[in-house]
Parts: structure tokens; C-alpha cells; sequence
């Protein structure tokens, strides 16, 4: 692909925490509708690259591009705004709140409210707030939790909670999605399912997904290129096949040949 194919460029990353480089001069380009990942052992810099990224953190050095935009110094809810969404290792959903006020959630930097508005809820309020339900159930229809609407976030087993958390994050129409660690905690069925969800919103919403993921069965089996990180470095970048097969990657990381 051509430059005019990049929506993300990372270059020269580095973060440093006192004295500790947790990432270290870390180069990697996404193309437009990628899937791709990022792995490494545990502390290797991954999840510091999504920080870096979603301007939780700052970089010490290098440019985080963005549909030829730079994103060093924008705060998170800007960078939100441009089209970046994420999930995190831990799922963070309000769970007394229904499943369809948790993807709500996600809308209200859109309700274009005033006070009064929202007090007298005029009729230009009252339209608004209905699209935004409808979307919400829209969007959970995509994800396969319509019939769960009503039902308290923390009630739901947890691969639906993992959707439910990526339909929050598809409510803030991203063009980049940001997954870490989707497939934690799930057994194997949930995990096949989840591989197969990612698939089905990247296609639905025209996704670009960079997902960091423990699970090489998720890696290898949906991923069309994948980076590899140790100590904060980037020591590969290639298909599943390269990698898999790569003398650095299994001594760093798969640990055995196969």
C-alpha cells in the first residue's frame, strides 16, 4: 500500500518513566482497514504504545500520526473525537447501569444539550435524545445484545461483557479500534466467538483494529500482521506465518518452536 493508505503512524516512540524506557525508538504503520496485533511478554511496552496513542500518556519522544495529524499533546477527548476508540485490559462498565445506558453513556459529548433544554426538554432535545436511543439499540443489536437491553451491566457473563464494552467504544464512531487484552479471561468458546465478532465489526463498521493480545490463538488466527515487543522494543514485524517462525520471537516470547 501506498502512504496515502496510512491512518496511523507511529514514529520513534519512546516513553520514559523516571528512569526506566518502558518503549524505545518503537516504529509500526497501520493501514487503512487493518487487523493487526501487537505482542509481547508481560511489561513489555504494549499497552504504554495505547496509552501513547489515546494521549493518556505524553511521549518522551517521536510522533503518534494520525490520518496525517499529529497527536502528541491532545487530550484523550479529542483524540476520541478524530475517530480513536479503546478498550482496556480491565473491563470498566458501569455495572449498575443497563446494558443499553452503558453504550448511552458513550453519546452524551453528542447530546447537544443546554440546561434549559434538557429541563423543559424542549422538542429539539427530546428528538435528539430518541436518535441516540435508537442508535444504542442499534448498535447493540450488532454486537447480539438487543434482547439483554435492560439488564444490569454486571449481571451479564463475561464474554457479553467484553461486547458490551466494544459497543461503547463503536457508540464514539471510531475509524481506529484500539482492543487490549479482549480475549482475557474467556474460555474456548467465548474466544472463538470473540475472533469471530472482531471480524464481523471490522467488516459492519469499517474498521481499522489493533488489538494487543496474549492468546496466539486469536493472534495467529485473525491478525494479518503482527508486531512483537520485548523490553520496549520492537524486535519483529511480519505475517502470523513470519513470526511463528521467527528465532527472536520464540526465544522472547513463544517460548517453544511450533
Amino acid at each position: 500500500m501506498n502512504n496515502n493508505d496510512t491512518i496511523l503512524s507511529l514514529n520513534g516512540l519512546t516513553m520514559v518513566f523516571g528512569g526506566l524506557i518502558a518503549v524505545n525508538d518503537f516504529d509500526f504503520q497501520l493501514q487503512t482497514g487493518d487487523l493487526a496485533g501487537l505482542i509481547g511478554p508481560n511489561g513489555a511496552g504494549k499497552t504504554t504504545i495505547f496509552n501513547m496513542i489515546t494521549g493518556q500518556y505524553i511521549p518522551t519522544k517521536g510522533k503518534v500520526v494520525f490520518m496525517n495529524q499529529e497527536l502528541n499533546h491532545l487530550p484523550p477527548h479529542t483524540i476520541t473525537s478524530l475517530g480513536i476508540a479503546r478498550t482496556f485490559q480491565n473491563i470498566r462498565l458501569f455495572g449498575n447501569l443497563s446494558v443499553l445506558d452503558n453504550v448511552l453513556v458513550s453519546f452524551q459529548k453528542e447530546l447537544k444539550k443546554t440546561f434549559f433544554s434538557a429541563m423543559w426538554e424542549t422538542p429539539g432535545y427530546i428528538q435528539q435524545e430518541k436518535a441516540m436511543r435508537e442508535e444504542g439499540k442499534q448498535l447493540l443489536e450488532a454486537v447480539g445484545l438487543l434482547q439483554m437491553e435492560g439488564e444490569e451491566a454486571k449481571n451479564l457473563p463475561y464474554g457479553q461483557q467484553r461486547r458490551l464494552e466494544i459497543a461503547r467504544a463503536l457508540a464514539t464512531h471510531p475509524k481506529l479500534l484500539l482492543l487490549d487484552e479482549p480475549a482475557a479471561g474467556m474460555n474456548p468458546h467465548e474466544t472463538m466467538d470473540l475472533m469471530n465478532f472482531i471480524q464481523k465489526i471490522r467488516r459492519e463498521f469499517n474498521l481499522t483494529i489493533l488489538l494487543i493480545e496474549h492468546d496466539m490463538k486469536v493472534v495467529m488466527g485473525i491478525c494479518e500482521r503482527v508486531a512483537v515487543m520485548d523490553f520496549g522494543i520492537k524486535i519483529a514485524e511480519g505475517t502470523p506465518y513470519e513470526i511463528r517462525n521467527n528465532p527472536k520471537v520464540i526465544e522472547a516470547y513463544l517460548g517453544v518452536e511450533g
